[in-house]
C-alpha cells in the first residue's frame, strides 16, 4: 500500500477588502494572482486573483488563455472585437476565450474575481 501526503488548502482572509492588488496598466488597472496550483497542477495550472479598475482609460487586453470572471462590486461594460457588449455588475459571471481582445470600462469602479488557465502572474 502505497503512502499518502496530506495536502493544505491555501486561505486568504478578507481578500476581496483586504488584498493589495498590483497595478497592471495605466493608472486605474489593477489584476493580481492570490492562488495558483502550478504546484500541484504543473501541466495544467490555474491561477485565480482580483481585478479591480478605476475610473479613466479603458482597458484593452488579448487573453492568452481561458478565463472567467465574477464580477463583485460596481459596474463594467465589456466589449470584445466582434462589437458584442455588455454592462456586468455585481454576481455576473463572463467567460473569455483564449484568443479573444476584450475591452473593460467603468462608470467609476469595479471589482472582479477571476480564474484563469495559467501559471500564476503570467498574464
Amino acid at each position: 500500500m502505497g503512502s499518502t501526503s496530506a495536502v493544505a488548502f491555501q486561505f486568504h482572509k478578507q481578500a476581496q477588502s483586504k488584498f493589495d492588488i498590483p497595478l497592471l496598466a495605466g493608472d486605474n488597472a489593477y489584476l493580481g494572482d492570490l492562488f495558483s496550483s502550478e504546484q500541484t497542477s504543473a501541466d495544467t495550472p490555474i491561477s485565480s486573483g482580483l481585478f479591480r479598475l478605476k475610473k479613466g482609460e479603458p482597458l484593452k487586453y488579448t487573453y492568452k488563455y481561458d478565463e472567467m470572471k465574477i464580477f463583485l462590486e460596481g459596474d463594467f461594460t465589456i466589449t470584445d472585437e466582434t462589437g458584442q457588449t455588455t454592462k456586468a455588475g455585481q454576481g455576473d459571471v463572463v467567460f473569455f476565450p483564449k484568443g479573444a481582445t476584450i475591452t473593460f470600462e467603468t462608470s467609476d469602479y469595479g471589482l472582479a474575481f477571476y480564474v484563469g488557465q495559467r501559471k500564476k502572474n503570467d498574464f
